[in-house]
């Protein structure tokens, strides 16, 4: 039996070969010229000695560029390592060394991060830019599309082999790869399409979520075309651009992290446009606060529907069921085929209502770590993976986010948990983001600190944002500290990055 994920876009390439694919800076790419340039791409690579099983990094932000590379790798049989436009040298090295990529593909606005990262790695044998000129030793994107035959026959792939390294940060901040087969990334992006948005031909979804993530490449990217729709890109978001890109290109469905909702929702100028083309908005990679839920909504006329996923998940393990209201502050139910629990320290299922540890398992979960048998048995403990982040399940089968396992407090012998603390802080008015955390404490162990960042011309200060929490909440889990910011360090995916504010 042979699958290979490029199926997501052949298959359109056959069905509506002249209907839009891609919409990127107001040109438009068919279905038929998206596939020939990925096939293209393919045969440059094939041509360059990549064989079935090599990794291929490709560094790009949402441009045609990285659909065309990403199914081009594919077709060539060979596996996805999508990183970061935004790394620096360091990280760039640690990632082409760990995954062994005999190819990097990057963005000429990247190339000299690139250049530095290339002199401590020795197993990328080739090096590609997307830009108007290569340097010496380089080849360029376009010249190697335009030298290749568009006749190069897709690598028959198993179900089981690795279509793509995902990254995710792992223990001591190392990051680690989640080899995540052809078939997990296939049928999650099909059940997203078919179940979670119903995704027609007729739709337009908005490629804003970086694509080099789990969330923007499956539920956008390979979601939309697997379901024969169109991508219109953005490289980078902007309230403005978003807009104005709903309203030209009738956009109806808008995918993004709460982070993209929220500065939505503040966006001064947002009643000149029209956006009455949307139809869903769903909502993930981070928790999305209630009260921002509430307000988008009373804005716009539309819900947001959360999910919940990971790397390791393909990423969707859970979604609210669109043909209801969504349930404030769930991120719903597992998804067909999907399986979750909440269990205890010795891994023994918890009751409804009860918090611990989210466990998955089902179609959707990786084949492991790459190059870490350790950490993949440790992680896949009695055939369920297990999420690090903690939860729990009402009597309907919704689960709720309550915080990451290793973000967990623990004050003077007693657990809190940040959400918790989190939702409370956020209710007030002049609070727009808050992530607490845990500081060390000689008496109490570890005490309750709170980093906020306010909403537009308010003022509060730290003893009255203390005194709010401290009447709404058990008097062991109020802030004891508040520090402001302007900001809060958040990673792709809009999860703030709360070990850095631990720094």
């Amino acid at each position: 039996m042979s699958l290979n994920l490029a199926t997501v876009l052949e298959a359109g390439a056959f069905s509506q070969p002249q209907h839009t694919a891609i919409i990127s800076n107001g040109c438009r790419m068919s279905y038929t010229q998206l596939n020939e340039a990925a096939t293209r791409c393919a045969a440059g690579l094939a041509g360059l000695g990549i064989r079935p099983g090599d990794r291929v990094a490709i560094m790009l932000p949402n441009v045609p560029e990285f659909v065309i590379a990403y199914f081009g790798v594919l077709k060539a049989g060979g596996c996805v390592v999508p990183l970061n436009p935004l790394f620096k040298a360091s990280e760039i090295t640690y990632e082409l060394e760990d995954s062994e990529a005999a190819v990097l593909i990057v963005d000429e606005a990247c190339l000299l991060e690139a250049q530095q990262a290339l002199r401590r790695v020795e197993s990328c044998r080739h090096f590609i830019v997307v830009g108007k000129q290569a340097p010496s030793g380089w080849q360029c994107f376009a010249d190697l599309l335009e030298k290749s035959q568009p006749d190069f026959d897709t690598v028959q792939t198993r179900p089981d082999d690795t279509a793509v390294v995902l990254y995710t940060a792992g223990a001591m901040g190392y990051p680690r790869g989640a080899e995540l087969t052809h078939f997990n990334m296939f049928y999650n992006a099909a059940l997203t399409a078919d179940r979670l948005c119903k995704i027609t031909p007729q739709d337009v979804s908005l490629a804003v979520l970086p694509l080099f993530h789990a969330f923007g490449q499956t539920c956008v990217m390979n979601a939309t075309l697997y379901a024969g729709g169109t991508l219109t890109m953005l490289a980078r978001f902007d309230s403005d651009k978003v807009l104005q890109i709903i309203q030209r290109d009738r956009v109806t469905l808008l995918l993004g992290v709460p982070t993209m909702y929220w500065y939505l929702q503040h966006y001064p100028g947002a009643e000149k446009y029209d956006w009455s083309s949307l139809r869903l908005c769903c909502s993930g990679g981070a928790a999305l606060p209630v009260d921002l839920m509430r307000a988008f909504e009373k804005r716009y006329g539309l819900p947001i529907f959360e999910g919940y996923g990971l790397s390791e998940t393909s990423p969707v393990a859970s979604f609210n069921p669109t043909d209801r209201p969504p349930r404030p502050g769930s991120i719903g139910q597992p998804i067909y085929g999907v399986q979750m629990r909440i269990v205890d320290e010795d891994d023994r299922e918890l009751p409804p209502g009860k918090v611990g540890e989210i466990v998955i398992r089902g179609h959707n979960v990786m084949k492991g770590y790459y190059k870490r048998p350790a950490l993949t048995a440790e992680a896949m403990r009695g055939g369920w993976f297990h999420t690090g982040d903690l939860g729990r399940r009402d009597e309907e089968g919704y689960f709720y986010i309550v915080g990451r396992k290793k973000d967990l407090i623990k004050r003077g012998g007693l657990n809190i948990y940040p959400r918790e603390v989190e939702d409370v802080l956020l209710a007030h008015p002049a609070v727009a983001e808050a992530a607490v955390v845990g500081i060390p404490d000689e008496v109490m162990g570890e005490e309750i600190k709170a980093f906020i960042v306010l909403e537009p011309d308010e003022v509060v200060d730290a003893e009255e944002l203390i005194e709010y929490a401290r009447s709404r909440m058990a008097a062991y889990k109020y802030p004891r500290y508040i520090e402001f910011r302007t900001e809060l360090p958040k990673d792709a995916a809009g999860k703030v990055l709360k070990r850095q504010l631990k720094e």
